[in-house]
């Protein structure tokens, strides 16, 4: 039986959807208010600028994913998703080593986001207790002072028409340029934040890949080698028998306006990649799709957690609390986990929404601290990188540095790494005294 009368999500984008599911088992109404259009497939839409270029659902997330929604995993493969062997099907240079290949055990699927997020989108619209309300936009909440308590939201239609709608709990999942950071500011809550520039630009393009019987792979990765080396890049095959090519590029060395202004400029940027494997396979390629730019200027961790005086009945989720460097494809996992985490308090705290709330943010900054952590020690090989250095960071990239060039040739080392970089485990696994003494070994053996 339902506990609360409606929720209100704000962003009908992955981690507003994953928001509604969960909410869906706790509450009678759940409304998801979203500014675009109402898809009419899976194809990108003005409000994910991202959605056109490469995204990665990591094990945790594909696992998390499926027991939200079972049975979506087998509907992404029948309608096109690639399904790989996670270590057997991925060509790996990173940090000048090809990577081992080998058979561990584990699938991943690659596809493109608008046809991950269609599906996600069917499953929501099954709910008969969740409705969207399309062209819509929240223009404020509507708060009690006394309270200080957060009880709904007004927004307005295409038109310009204004509502008020009231909630138990309102959920922000609109994104980095949300309306509670601002919110919250003119009223002087400060939000503690950590936030490192990176200066990073994506470009993306389809192709239609002619047959080789030598490709070996579903997906290549050519990582940069910091902190010379500032050009990486990733080829991946997708539904519709497409490739999508995602080139990076940090501390704005792409020269954007170039590259987007014919495919031989693009090509000319797949020359300048460590490797020249993309650029090889892409000589006979067909161009599906014009170029796509997206930049992430700088990431950032809002510190939801540690703000004394938030109001109740607001709960933050997704881009919305961190929006993560994107080249580790982490971003829509750690929504999938942030997710799973509300719905186990939902589940655990009997009817009182306070401490829900109360103790969600608290949750989620544990689960977002270490792969903030992780990133960032990359983020940080390169000199120009701007930011909060955590501590211990040059003996991290050190180690960091050593069990990348020892994934190259120990598969034990390569396994454990896989597990860690797909959330599946905690970083400390790389830290057992087996692995630090091969780690020793190696560097002394030099």
């Amino acid at each position: 039986m339902s506990r609360f009368e409606r929720a209100i999500i704000i962003g009908g984008g992955i981690s507003g959807k994953l928001a509604a599911r969960v909410v869906s088992d706790f509450f009678k109404e759940v409304m998801i208010i979203e500014r675009d259009y109402e898809p009419q497939g899976p194809i990108p839409r003005k409000g994910a600028p991202q959605g056109e270029h490469l995204h990665a659902l990591l094990q945790a997330g594909e696992h998390g994913l499926e027991a939200l929604f079972p049975g979506i995993t087998k509907k992404f493969h029948s309608s096109g998703a690639v399904k790989i062997n996670s270590t057997q099907d991925l060509a790996w240079f990173h940090h000048g080593v090809w990577k081992l290949r080998f058979n561990g055990g584990y699938t991943t699927t690659l596809q493109t986001r608008p046809h991950l997020e269609w599906h996600i989108d069917q499953y929501i619209k099954a709910i008969p207790n969740v409705t969207f309300l399309y062209i819509h936009t929240v223009q404020n909440y509507v708060y009690n002072e006394v309270k200080n308590q957060i009880t709904g939201v007004d927004v307005i239609d295409s038109s310009g028409g204004e509502k008020n709608l009231t909630a138990n709990l309102v959920i922000d999942a609109s994104g980095v340029n949300s309306l509670s950071s601002s919110w919250l500011n003119k009223r002087g809550v400060s939000i503690p934040e950590q936030k490192v520039k990176i200066g990073l630009s994506y470009i993306s393009k389809s192709f239609y890949l002619p047959e080789n019987d030598e490709r070996d792979w579903k997906i290549k990765i050519v990582y940069p080698n910091p902190p010379h080396e500032k050009i990486g890049g990733t080829i991946s095959k997708v539904e519709g028998n497409r490739y999508i090519v995602t080139l990076n590029g940090y501390h704005n060395e792409v020269n954007e306006k170039d590259v987007v202004k014919n495919n031989n400029d693009f090509m000319e940027l797949t020359k300048k990649l460590p490797k020249l494997d993309i650029y090889r396979e892409l000589k006979d390629a067909v161009p599906l799709s014009s170029t796509s730019i997206y930049r992430v200027p700088h990431i950032v961790w809002r510190r939801f957690d540690k703000v004394k005086s938030l109001p109740d009945g607001l709960l933050l989720i997704g881009d919305t609390v961190c929006r993560i460097d994107p080249v580790f494809g982490q971003g829509m996992s750690i929504a999938v986990l942030e997710a799973l985490k509300l719905k186990e308090l939902l589940q655990n705290e009997s009817h009182e929404l306070q401490k829900v709330t109360t103790h969600y943010h608290k949750q989620e900054a544990k689960i977002i601290a270490p792969i903030w952590n992780m990133v960032i020690t990359e983020d940080f090989r390169y000199p120009e990188t701007i930011g909060k250095k955590p501590a211990g960071l040059s003996i991290q990239q050190w180690y960091a540095k050593k069990i990348f060039l020892l994934s190259s040739e120990n598969q034990e080392i390569y396994n454990s790494f896989i597990k860690v970089m797909n959330l599946v485990r905690p970083m400390t696994i790389l830290m057992s005294p087996r692995i630090i003494k091969q780690v020793l070994k190696k560097t002394l053996s030099k």
